[in-house]
């Protein structure tokens, strides 16, 4: 498996990677976010890569769940950029 993953959070966020890593030592709701986002991103990478089986149905699940985890994340790294 490749080293890098695509559509890590410090990637598609690379302006805010400051403020993700203040948020995650001192929000608990988006750190527990940004660690489901972790867990069903390198899922789908797994599977992508042919390193892990799976049907297209469970794939397109696991891009819908990681596409809400980004909303929200996101959401809340706005309301932060703002608030700064």
């Amino acid at each position: 498996m490749s080293q890098h993953t695509p559509n890590e959070l410090t990637e598609i966020l690379k302006r805010d990677r400051d403020l993700l890593t203040r948020l995650k030592a001192e929000d608990k709701h988006y750190a527990r976010l940004a660690d489901a986002y972790h867990e069903v991103n390198r899922e789908v990478h797994r599977i992508e890569a042919e390193t892990e089986a799976a049907s297209d149905e469970r794939t397109e699940q696991l891009k819908k769940k990681r596409l809400g985890l980004l909303d929200e994340i996101s959401a809340i790294v706005n309301k932060a950029r703002a608030a700064a």
